[in-house]
């Protein structure tokens, strides 16, 4: 009886094993991920100016960097492939929080390329702030659960929270075990919360009282103008690093004439509401999107330059280019190309 059950035992065990094997190479959780070339956008269906000169006969494009958890066979043939880099996953944030942050990330940066692109262009504006909400939550003290990552804070204690400056202002002078009553706004509906107040590391030896949680504030600018408004369409991307692309595409239509000159102009690099060009990661696989997609110039921060022409030399890209520290040396650079309208 038993023997003529040991071929379907058999069976059985080798499904069984089988299935074990595809869950672990496939469906298991690793904690790293695999960094490769992403996209290389055009930035001008991404932006509006009310009343834009829409004249634009090259582009300016944003690159990526394409971010994947990885699987155990995924790890395996990012091994052959010399545009994959495997990296740690990010244990400090959970998925939603990571999109959250990054959601933040990219809001600030088109608030400064907007700031940057009104001051070059000549342009009046004011800077005023939206709201002030949460990006990360820690796990490390019981109340701090009573926060969710995309909370808004709107009151402490009934005063309004307009800024983060009012928020410090408002918790200025406690210590940590008081508590205090916070409005939130969640989902579109509000929410009361009695926190306790902990302790935070100033950096310096010190320690304030606070949260205990990540915050920022999302600004709005607006000009004087409004056929000078800019709007934005919501994009998958999140981030900071197209800051400066997208100040070259909202100069462009703020001002006449076609700045792209007829050229393909890729780049990458934050920016500030002063023009000022800062460093990004993966800058090595931004050159491969770029160079996939035609582009004849690109802009690279100053800092970046290196690797990236490190890269460029290893694909043998024909590429130009250009390392910039603010949008001035952009512009400036644009302009000593030869116009091929």
């Amino acid at each position: 009886m038993l023997r003529s059950r040991l071929p379907r035992i058999r069976t059985l065990a080798y499904l069984l094993c089988l299935a074990l094997l595809v869950y672990v190479v496939v469906y298991m959780p690793t904690s790293y991920t695999i960094e490769r070339p992403g996209s290389a956008d055009d930035v001008k269906p991404m932006v509006r100016v009310a009343g834009a000169d829409t004249d634009e006969l090259g582009t300016f494009m944003m690159t990526t960097v394409s971010v994947t958890y990885a699987n155990l066979a995924l790890l395996g043939m990012s091994l052959f492939d010399d545009n994959a880099d495997i990296g740690e996953r990010n244990k400090d944030q959970d998925d939603d929080e990571y999109r959250i942050t990054q959601q933040y990330y990219m809001n600030s940066s088109q608030s400064s390329a907007i700031a940057a692109a009104y001051r070059e262009a000549g342009v009046a504006f004011d800077v005023e702030t939206e709201y002030v909400f949460i990006t990360t939550v820690p796990d490390q003290d019981p109340q701090q659960k009573e926060f969710v990552a995309g909370d808004k804070i709107t009151e402490v204690d009934g005063q309004a929270v307009a800024t983060l400056e009012d928020l410090r202002k408002l918790l200025e002078g406690r210590s940590a075990g008081d508590a205090v009553d916070v409005s939130l706004e969640r989902g579109g509906k509000t929410v009361e919360q009695r926190v306790k107040l902990v302790d935070i590391p100033n950096g310096d030896g010190t320690t304030r009282s606070g949260f205990g949680v990540s915050t920022g504030e999302v600004l709005r600018i607006d000009p004087d103008n409004p056929a000078d408004e800019v709007e934005f369409t919501q994009t998958r991307v999140g981030g900071p690093s197209a800051g400066l692309m997208f100040t070259l595409e909202i100069y462009n239509q703020l001002t006449p004439g076609d700045l792209t000159r007829g050229y393909r102009i890729a780049g990458t690099g934050t920016i500030k509401s002063d023009g000022t060009v800062g460093e990004i990661g993966g800058v090595q696989h931004k050159i491969v999107a770029a160079e996939r997609k035609g582009a004849e110039v690109f802009f690279v921060p100053e800092g970046n330059y290196d690797a990236a022409k490190k890269k460029l030399d290893e694909t043998g890209g024909q590429m130009r280019l250009v390392p910039v520290k603010t949008l001035e040396d952009a512009l400036n650079d644009i302009q000593t190309l030869p116009d091929k309208r």
